[in-house]
């Protein structure tokens, strides 16, 4: 990998690792399933925004990547953002980047048995080990990285569980059926699909009532839909493109340092001895993983 990409890969997991803190300012005055509606929906608006202008990218007209990046945008969008944007009011930021992070783990499960070239290796036996070692640590000492809050609560850590799964689900579509498709096409579609979905829904359930929102959680909207979405997405196909998917893989060692950082100086979450060997857990076990090969490691938060 060339070094010029660090800089990339260091904005890249900047810009995710803030984007989770910044959304938990956002789910303390917009109910999580509103903010997510909302947040997605912007975030395809400027999708169709760079089709209209840009002179260069035509809205794709395939079916069939229509049809696989609506089951995208359901399955591995609409319900693990919602899960993990709701995980937010239970755990702090840090917790939730942290158990974002095991997410290769569960994929190379789900790979060995639906993707023949992707068999389990006994370095990688380990790394799926010593990864959820790290999370379980986590759950089971209850860190919740919130102050005053002595317990984990297990719906959190549930949330994000099955956030992970449906992420699972969509990377092996991904693997399987999507590699000839371009990744924007498929983020703008999924994206869209996923906002049509879960703002309706959001509006059933939930109704919206946005006259509590101040102008700090104006802004972790504008941030979650702008930067944390549309920016990064950007960002990750270019540094893909230009340096390849190690250099793109390297995000998820950087994503949940800045998320408990950021969330301490910004939030006073806090961090604990525990988390930080669940984090050494995890990161060993995902370095594992990867090898000299490289796997999607993280979800858009």
């Amino acid at each position: 990998m060339h070094t010029k990409a660090l800089p990339y890969v260091g904005l890249l997991g900047l810009l995710w690792g803030t984007n989770l803190v910044i959304m938990r300012i956002g789910v303390r005055q917009f109910d999580p399933m509103v903010f997510v509606g909302i947040r997605l929906l912007m975030a395809s608006l400027a999708f169709v925004a760079v089709y209209t202008f840009s002179g260069r990218r035509i809205i794709p007209t395939d079916r069939k990547l229509w049809l696989y990046a609506t089951f995208l945008g359901i399955v591995s969008t609409a319900i693990p953002m919602t899960a993990v944007v709701t995980s937010l009011t239970f755990q702090s930021s840090g917790v939730t980047a942290l158990l974002i992070t095991t997410a290769p783990a569960y994929i190379s499960i789900a790979a060995h048995f639906f993707l023949p070239d992707e068999q389990m290796t006994p370095r990688k036996v380990l790394g799926v080990l010593l990864a959820l070692s790290g999370a379980a640590l986590i759950v089971l000492r209850g860190e919740s990285g919130l102050p005053n809050v002595a317990q984990g609560s297990p719906i959190g850590y549930g949330l994000v569980l099955a956030a992970m799964l449906f992420e699972t689900a969509g990377t092996i579509l991904i693997r399987r059926h999507m590699q000839d498709f371009s990744s924007f096409d498929v983020t703008a579609v999924r994206l869209t699909v996923a906002g049509l979905t879960v703002l309706p829904v959001a509006i059933l359930l939930r109704g919206i009532d946005l006259s509590q929102v101040t102008g700090s959680g104006w802004f972790s909207l504008v941030y979650a839909a702008f930067i944390g979405a549309f920016s990064a997405q950007i960002l990750a196909f270019n540094i893909t493109k230009r340096f390849g998917a190690t250099a793109f893989s390297l995000t998820s060692y950087v994503i949940p340092v800045v998320a408990a950082i950021t969330g301490v100086l910004w939030l006073d979450e806090t961090i604990t001895v525990w988390m930080m060997a669940g984090m050494v857990l995890i990161g060993g076990g995902i370095l594992l993983i990867n090898g000299r090969r490289s796997v999607k490691l993280m979800p858009n938060p």
